[in-house]
């Protein structure tokens, strides 16, 4: 099984949902379901199995997760499947489910159990005819690119009032940015929010060289606690969090200062808790996605190291997935952020210049997120990766954020 979600943002940059695609086999260990196999045993969910294995909560922060269904497992006993509350499900239709009166019962029958529908990949030409189907659908995924907004907004406003329109294939934030000063969608969703910056904008603020300076202490060979704990003392915030980690461990000591805070956590603990916090502190004006993104990306790529034979350099590739956004985090270019931070050549080169080992990991962990699964399959054939492990490597990181970072 592999398993990723795509998150669908409003005009505030606040993520509302997330996107759940699944795929239960190797394509190119098994290149029959390419073609028509791949429908066997269609009538099972594999992104419901994945919603109601995580539940919502570990999953989309409790969000509503929007799970594909095609012709054939619209008709599956999808109550008996789903685990989780109907309320928080979103059946993505497509254009496979036509607008004849077996699948308009079913959508009937879904609609009364509870579930929210949506429909993507239908052209403007079928609006018409499948409006048995879009009158009971509670979101419509439209290609921006292919449509007028402001005729489709008066079009749907009038057809369909309840009906909330999302914008995909949103793939850079000026075309974000656009779509939202014109108005028209609900939801968005693209890689626009990730997307590398390529000429810098502004000076970095003041606080955040302050945590560059704490993170170049940490990453530099053999660090001083004491250096380290001076550097934090600045921080009220990070003190707070640092003392709050040390009490949970030492219920029974009393901690006199930060150095002896940062002694108790020791060397190698409070190297990841820095590089962990001074990342979350970084992305606080950025949206939250960014967060999430680059900490999953972190514990992903240290999950799946030895897959990669780099098992030694975990916590290497733990920070490369850290700094994988730390040009956005600085509104500078990749090249002048790691300019401003001490890394390995190992990541400096992955980040940078998309070369070596490292780089490997971080374009198949790219790859992964955007449920590309026809790469995915292609790079664990020519790497010998077990899916299995790649799987519970990326469910492993889910929980991991979500005992970090509480919804």
């Amino acid at each position: 099984m592999l398993a990723t979600l795509i998150p669908l943002f409003d005009d505030k940059m606040t993520v509302c949902a997330y996107s759940v695609f699944a795929r239960k086999e190797n394509l190119f260990l098994n290149p029959s379901l390419m073609g028509g196999a791949r429908f066997d045993g269609a009538g099972t969910v594999s992104e419901l199995e994945v919603v109601s294995s995580m539940g919502v909560a570990t999953l989309s922060g409790g969000k509503e997760v929007f799970v594909p269904v095609n012709q054939f497992s619209i008709f599956a006993e999808i109550g008996l499947q789903c685990t989780v509350p109907a309320t928080k499900v979103v059946l993505l239709m497509d254009n496979t489910i036509l607008a004849e009166d077996n699948f308009i019962k079913r959508v009937k029958e879904l609609k009364e159990q509870g579930y929210k529908l949506a429909m993507r990949k239908l052209p403007i030409t079928s609006f018409e005819p499948y409006k048995e189907i879009l009158s009971r659908c509670d979101y419509i995924l439209l290609d921006h690119m292919k449509i007028d907004i402001a005729k489709a907004k008066i079009y749907f406003q009038c057809q369909y009032p309840n009906i909330k329109l999302c914008a995909v294939n949103v793939d850079t934030k000026e075309q974000y940015d656009e779509l939202v000063r014109d108005g028209g969608y609900d939801l968005y969703e693209g890689s626009f929010f990730r997307m590398p910056i390529l000429k810098s904008e502004t000076d970095v603020s003041p606080l955040k060289v302050n945590y560059i300076e704490l993170l170049n202490v940490v990453n530099a060979p053999d660090y001083d606690l004491t250096d380290a704990a001076d550097v934090i003392g600045k921080d009220p915030a990070l003190v707070i969090s640092l003392l709050e980690i040390v009490n949970r461990m030492a219920l029974n000591s009393e901690i006199t200062s930060i150095r002896h805070a940062a002694a108790m956590l020791g060397q190698k603990e409070l190297k990841r808790w820095i590089n962990t916090a001074v990342t979350k502190e970084l992305c606080a004006d950025k949206p939250s996605e960014i967060v999430r993104l680059v900490m999953i990306r972190a514990k992903f790529a240290e999950n799946i190291a030895k897959d990669f034979e780099l098992a030694m350099q975990s916590q290497e590739l733990f920070i490369m997935g850290l700094f994988s956004a730390l040009d956005i985090m600085l509104n500078k270019t990749m090249e002048e952020a790691l300019d401003m931070v001490q890394v390995s050549k190992n990541i400096r080169e992955a980040l940078l210049e998309e070369k070596g080992e490292f780089a490997k990991v971080l374009y198949f962990i790219k790859r992964y997120e955007d449920a590309d699964w026809t790469e995915v399959s292609r790079l664990m054939v020519l790497d010998n990766l077990d899916m299995d492990h790649i799987y519970s490597s990326y469910l492993e990181a889910l929980r991991w954020y979500r005992d970090l970072i509480p919804a």
